[in-house]
């Protein structure tokens, strides 16, 4: 995140620096207006860059954390499972204890 935030602030420091160079160059108004133009165009660009990169981090993190849930899933699945078989040969060999010394 804090690249990101990074990277955010640094764009726009960098349009507000062009505009303000822009806006105090001995210019035209007409000139002027076709730079602050082109360079908001450049900074627009950059940010739909800089957003589709977020996007495509942020989906393979997603997709890393689903994967990686499934595989916690399954492992604590096949605990469960092993835990209940266990404890049911347990119940089966103390029933088996209690009734052969309930029969002596």
């Amino acid at each position: 995140m804090a690249k990101g935030k990074f990277a955010l602030g640094a764009i726009i420091g960098a349009a507000v620096g062009v505009a303000a160079g822009l806006l105090t160059a001995p210019k035209s108004g007409k000139e002027t207006r076709a730079d602050l133009k082109t360079a908001a165009s450049k900074a627009s660009t950059e940010v739909g860059k800089k957003a589709g990169q977020a996007a495509d981090k942020a989906g393979e993190i997603a997709d890393d954390t689903k994967a990686k849930a499934q595989e916690t899933y399954e492992n604590v699945k096949s605990e469960a499972v092993d835990l209940k078989d266990r404890s049911q040969r347990a119940v089966e060999g103390a029933k088996k204890g209690f009734f052969s010394k309930a029969k002596k």
